[in-house]
């Protein structure tokens, strides 16, 4: 059983969920950082074009394919290196033979018997040439990865090497013999759309330049490459260029209205599912990055564009007419759009940033749209695309260089949203669950003529728990807020189970006997005992006021039949009770099998035929 100091997530979910007020500053988390796990030395980031050092050899600057320098002191932490000069670069060499084919060969700075060969591995001579040796090989691969830009030796120490490659930059302080990377904090990873936002069950998902599709498991720590189907909308793009004889850059489809965009402007609209197309509107506006539409009303849609002219546009009539929402946006181009319709919010992603406006999205109208910079907190970077959660609460948005940030969506402040709290889903909830209040601070909650416990309250977020006497299937909840009386609609049943996650999508399990979080770091065993930490289980037995924290000692139990699947196959539960000392959280401890597969597995439980969220969970053997 976990007790209370194991279970550190769950303190900031009940105080707001660590997020920042609407009416302040973004409070911007970082989601995965900006290196990738290759299987190399050290995890990897973007292509760095050349590396060298200062003068002493205490300083190591590092130039990136956007022309962008940074510099490190402590071999860790990058920062911008405003203004550093290059040093003469390295002059081509004749060796009296070649390591590898397809080298470029240099003479080092400091001896002139000396080169170094650049090319899928990297090559070392001090005899001009007669002998090399590969410092970076093992068996037939490079420890570091491929495609050698520049080398660089400092000047205080000749076996204090640096590299940059298609991978970032390396560092040996053994003339090659081994090598770590310093690539953890280095801003070089160059996202270009997040294709999906954390879930539990596949994670974090992106598009890179140079790396297709990454994944950020879980709890994972750094980006993965996975194998994926192509994108539908790449799939779509490729058949509407051939069909309207057009680099078709963009696509949205809301029902049967398709909206495709060229890279000179153009926008075309269908309203049979893409059979057919009527003529295009020329926009001026240069390359269409990103079209959205309203899947409610298809006849609504915004685009993004790259060029000059407008940079954000809107259409309620179905692409007859398109007005632009600029106003006091700044002239940068915009990459990518998202938009929650029912608000009437947006947000953009700019060269400068990423910004938000509340307009009417649905109705064309000539108000300007006042457009808030949501990114001016942060390093100076472009903004490539923006994306919201599920639930419309949280916000993501990719910076170049930077890889993907996350902070609370400010448009919740002005729309009061009901989630779960356990993953911040639209869900049904059940009798026992607790529930996010997304938008505001509520100071009394009744329906059914049932009182639902306030537990805390912010000004963006409130958590409430349903009482256990709560009846389904339709309640209206009456909520006193700091600004008024609010009733929402809230579906009951009798069950409906979720997983708690972290809000970078970890699910909260613990290995039963350590009460260690189990994550990508610290994987469950075979054999071993899980802690599933969620809520929206039900009835407990015997009965229990809401709003009270659960006992230490004979937790109430679960009233129904509690199943567990780990990749489908049924787990035995050893038990499914409240979680002692909390309000509204059920903990199960199931048992897993003697025998399990290295690697990850799918999670999820199972309460009279109501399935949870599915996460992911780490074996080891």
């Amino acid at each position: 059983m976990w007790h209370k100091g194991t279970l550190r997530v769950l303190v900031p979910l009940l105080v707001g969920g660590g997020l920042a007020s609407a009416q302040s500053a973004p409070n911007w988390r970082r989601v995965g950082g900006s290196a990738v796990d290759l299987n190399l030395a050290a995890p990897a980031t973007g292509s760095v074009a050349r590396v060298w050092f200062s003068a002493d050899g205490g300083v190591l600057f590092a130039r990136t394919l956007s022309g962008r320098v940074f510099q490190t002191a402590d071999f860790e932490s990058w920062f911008p290196a405003a203004g550093a000069a290059e040093p003469p670069v390295p002059a081509a060499a004749v060796p009296v033979r070649y390591p590898a084919a397809a080298v470029q060969v240099v003479s080092s700075a400091s001896n002139p018997n000396e080169m170094f060969a650049l090319g899928r591995q990297l090559y070392r001579s001090s005899d001009g040439g007669h002998s090399w040796n590969n410092l970076t090989a093992y068996k037939s691969e490079s420890v570091v990865g491929g495609g050698m830009h520049s080398v660089a030796v400092s000047p205080a120490d000749p076996n204090h090497l640096a590299i940059a490659n298609d991978y970032g930059v390396w560092r040996s302080l053994d003339g090659g013999l081994s090598w770590s990377g310093l690539n953890q904090s280095l801003p070089n990873l160059a996202v270009r759309r997040i294709l999906s936002t954390p879930n539990g069950a596949a994670g974090a998902r992106i598009q890179a330049d140079g790396m297709n599709v990454l994944e950020l498991a879980p709890g994972a720590a750094a980006w993965r490459p996975i194998s994926v189907p192509p994108q539908d909308s790449d799939i779509r793009a490729l058949r509407y260029s051939g069909m309207l004889n057009a680099n078709v850059t963009a696509v949205a489809v809301a029902g049967d209205t398709v909206y495709v965009g060229s890279i000179d402007g153009r926008v075309w609209v269908s309203a049979d599912g893409g059979a057919t197309f009527g003529s295009p509107w020329q926009t001026g506006g240069g390359r269409i990055e990103k079209l959205i539409a309203n899947s409610g009303q298809p006849w609504v849609a915004l685009a993004a564009l790259s060029g000059g002219g407008n940079h954000v546009l809107r259409t309620t009539n179905r692409g007859a007419f398109w007005d632009p929402l600029d106003f006091n946006l700044p002239d940068a181009p915009a990459y990518s759009v998202t938009a929650d319709w029912q608000a009437g919010a947006a947000y953009v992603a700019t060269g400068k940033g990423v910004f938000y406006a509340r307009t009417d999205l649905q109705n064309a109208s000539s108000s300007p749209v006042n457009w808030q910079n949501l990114s001016a907190s942060l390093p100076p970077a472009p903004a490539t695309d923006v994306a919201l959660d599920a639930a419309g609460v949280q916000l993501y948005a990719a910076f170049q260089g930077y890889g993907v940030l996350a902070t609370a969506a400010p448009h919740r402040a002005h729309s009061l949203r009901i989630v779960s709290a356990a993953d911040f889903t639209v869900r049904p909830a059940a009798p026992g669950s607790l529930l996010s209040v997304e938008g505001g601070r509520v100071n009394s909650a009744r329906g059914g003529n049932l009182n639902y416990p306030v537990l805390a309250a912010s000004d963006t977020e409130s958590q409430i728990q349903v009482p256990f006497e709560a009846v389904g299937p339709n309640v209206a909840l009456a909520l006193r807020t700091s600004t008024g009386d609010v009733t929402l609609g809230l579906t009951v049943q009798p069950v409906s189970p979720a997983i708690l996650l972290t809000l970078d999508g970890a699910p909260v399990v613990y290995d039963a006997d350590t009460q260690l979080p189990l994550d990508a770091r610290n994987g469950a065993h075979s054999n071993g005992r899980i802690l599933i930490v969620g809520t929206g289980l039900g009835r407990v037995q015997p009965s229990w006021p809401a709003g009270i924290p659960a006992p230490s000692q004979n937790p109430p139990v679960v009233a129904a039949s509690v199943k567990v699947f780990l990749n489908g196959a049924p787990l035995q539960v050893e038990s499914a009770t409240l979680a002692p000392g909390y309000v509204g959280f059920y903990q199960v401890e199931a048992q897993l099998p003697a025998i399990a597969n290295l690697g990850t597995a799918e999670l999820h439980i199972v309460i009279d035929g109501q399935e949870s969220n599915h996460v992911q969970l780490y074996l080891e053997p």
